[in-house]
């Protein structure tokens, strides 16, 4: 069964980490493992055409790789956020190796702001990066990499579900371009059809 929005048990396990915003009249849409150059300039161009900010959980070394579209991202008014160093899964990592990582993307990225890659994270971990980041986490998850979950599914479930003060996760890597190409679009116009607001986290 695909979720879009994540179990309760989850978020009580992670309850330090930020999962929507409260009493907001916005939604937050977010972008996971870029920057990337087959896709991440197209979602600029894109979130320009729709006058629309979103925030970008950057890994570091695609920082390293791109630098000339990461400044373009701050160039345009979106924010950033960090996702490690080289996409590591906390639950495959020593602690010792994970903070490292985290410690060295938030340098890269000048942002206290921190999504655990594919959202795994061990308590003993967030303890640590918690104490120098937001650890910003997600409450509805676009499915944009999974070829396997039906557009026309996920929009009707983003009809039915998102609302003002969610955090929405997209990715902006080759995996994901051609859904996102598609999806985006979609989930832009259908927020605007409910009059919600855009923001940045």
């Amino acid at each position: 069964m695909t979720w879009h929005r994540p179990p309760f048990i989850i978020r009580r396990f992670l309850k330090n980490c930020t999962w929507n915003i409260p009493n907001s009249n916005k939604v937050y849409i977010t972008f996971d493992d870029g920057p990337d150059p087959e896709i991440t300039p197209w979602v600029i161009n894109f979130l320009e055409q729709e006058n629309v900010k979103a925030t970008f959980f950057c890994v570091g070394n695609n920082i390293n790789k791109e630098p000339e579209i990461f400044h373009l991202l701050k160039e345009k008014g979106h924010a950033i956020g960090h996702h490690t160093m080289n996409h590591e899964n906390g639950f495959k990592t020593d602690l010792k190796t994970y903070i490292q990582s985290a410690a060295k993307s938030k340098k890269i990225s000048g942002s206290n702001l921190f999504r655990p890659p594919y959202g795994r994270i061990k308590k003993t971990q967030m303890k640590e990066i918690a104490k120098e980041n937001k650890i910003i986490m997600w409450s509805w998850i676009s499915h944009d990499f999974d070829s396997s979950v039906s557009i026309k599914s996920i929009i009707k479930n983003a009809k039915k579900n998102i609302k003002a003060g969610d955090i929405l996760v997209f990715h902006d890597n080759p995996k994901s371009k051609k859904r996102l190409k598609e999806l985006l679009p979609l989930i832009v116009s259908l927020i605007k059809e409910k009059k919600i607001d855009f923001g940045v986290l």
